[in-house]
């Protein structure tokens, strides 16, 4: 008589798109699934758990129904300090990511992006080539939808992942064939102790389960990168991308031209011919192209991907021109970094609507750029002393504001012929908005009702 196969409990905390998404596949592939939300689950996510048949709970965490897991895959929003994961650490149960559940039911071959900025727009425009080469090619992780619902219902062949640092957090064996850190800049400290030298090492989980088998392409101009790389032992074969250096293998700029050699195979391309503009973009474009090489991409098709690639929604994204004044949306930008680039964009004299939840900010690296092209600063946000604290001595205006149409007629009224209105928040979006999107969605509402 055989031995009883007891079926392997799956709890999934958190009732959004990655956890009903692993609720999926867990159900799928055999496993005895519970899922429990501390806050309210969905409407679309509730009638996607009862057509599968799945328990689940909003509320409230039951601990009997938690702690008696064999494994458990946590929702990137939650943090590790939180009362149930504090209980589950102490039992020594698995918490995993939905990365690290859903990447061992595929036989893909997975482009994983991670970086604090430029990742979103890297993954598009990776995804863009590769679909545009024909590959059978599907983008998921931190865009899109969850990476475990499409294992689930279709897998694909190759997989373009966003990878935040809070998923890389629960991965233990996942390795992604072709892996590229963008940069790394202080961001979300406040889930790292704050702690810069945590948030670096989270990153670099990317690339800890690589082997001489794949590649690892990066930013050679990122210093913490670079240090990184000369402190620790890397498996992989390093691409590194760059606009200042040169190299035998990986993606350099000379004379206004990408220029990528990979294996002797070379690739170029005139930067004035990208849809995207902007020294980030051309790191961007490198990052992209480089996997495209890897993957044999034809070169035409390289080209023609980067010349008619229309970016990203809420990133630099040019709304209309009110008297001949440009808003550009920026929404997307959630730290000082991707702000530095918003205003290192910048041509004309810009009034900057800044501020929301701040995560351990320092913004001494925009003073100069403040001073240089900055006319007046809104703040929009619950606390905006740091900011005023910060700007006071650069700018003659500051005004606070506390709603975005609120902070878009007092931009309007400040603003000259031929300026710039930038929403470039430097900041999380949590006190006054669901997301950065709806921000964004907000701004461009305002905007139009001008």
């Amino acid at each position: 008589m055989k031995p009883e196969v007891k079926t392997k409990r799956l709890v999934v905390l958190g009732g959004g798109e990655s956890g009903v998404g692993t609720a999926i596949l867990g159900k799928k592939e055999g496993f005895e699934v519970f899922v429990s939300d501390k806050g309210n689950i969905g409407k679309e996510y509730k009638e996607v758990l009862i057509n599968f048949g799945i328990e689940w709970e909003e509320g409230t965490h039951t601990e009997s129904k938690i702690l008696n897991a064999n494994v458990v895959m946590k929702s990137p929003g939650i943090p590790e300090n939180v009362k149930i994961i504090k209980q589950l650490n102490e039992k020594g149960t698995l918490i995993v990511s939905e990365i690290e559940f859903a990447s061992k039911y595929t036989q893909a071959n997975i482009v994983g992006i991670t970086g604090s900025n430029g990742k979103t727009t890297t993954t598009m425009l990776t995804h863009h080539v590769l679909k545009n080469g024909e590959l059978d090619v599907c983008m998921a992780g931190n865009i899109g939808d969850s990476f475990a619902k499409i294992i689930a219902e279709n897998d694909y062949k190759n997989y373009v992942l966003e990878l935040s640092s809070f998923q890389l957090d629960g991965v233990f064996k996942f390795a992604p064939h072709i892996a590229i850190i963008t940069n790394i800049t202080p961001d979300h400290l406040d889930r790292y102790n704050y702690d810069f030298e945590l948030y670096i090492a989270s990153k670099f989980r990317i690339t800890k389960n690589q082997t001489k088998n794949d590649y690892l392409i990066y930013d050679a101009d990122d210093e913490v990168i670079v240090n990184y790389i000369k402190k620790h032992s890397i498996q992989a074969r390093l691409l590194p991308f760059s606009l200042h250096k040169k190299f035998e293998n990986g993606a350099y700029l000379e004379d206004n031209n990408i220029k990528i050699t990979v294996d002797n195979n070379e690739f170029t391309m005139s930067t004035s011919d990208l849809a995207l503009k902007g020294n980030h973009n051309i790191k961007n474009a490198m990052a992209a192209s480089t996997v495209a090489q890897l993957l044999r991409i034809r070169k035409t098709t390289i080209r023609e991907s980067l010349e008619n690639f229309h970016g990203v929604e809420h990133r630099l994204e040019d709304v209309l021109k009110i008297n001949n004044v440009q808003y550009i949306n920026d929404s997307k930008a959630t730290n000082v970094n991707a702000t530095f680039y918003a205003l290192d964009a910048m041509k004309a004299s810009t009034v900057w609507i800044v501020g929301g939840v701040d995560k351990g900010n320092d913004y001494s690296d925009l003073f100069a750029l403040v001073n240089e092209k900055v006319r007046a600063i809104i703040c929009l946000g619950l606390d905006n002393s740091k900011i005023i604290d910060a700007f006071g001595n650069c700018v003659d205006t500051i005004i606070e504001t506390a709603s975005m149409s609120e902070a878009v007629k007092a931009a309007y009224e400040v603003s000259e012929r031929n300026d710039n209105v930038l929403l470039s928040p430097a900041c999380a979006s949590f006190d006054l908005f669901k997301s950065y999107e709806d921000r964004g969605m907000q701004f461009k509402q305002a905007v139009r009702e001008l």
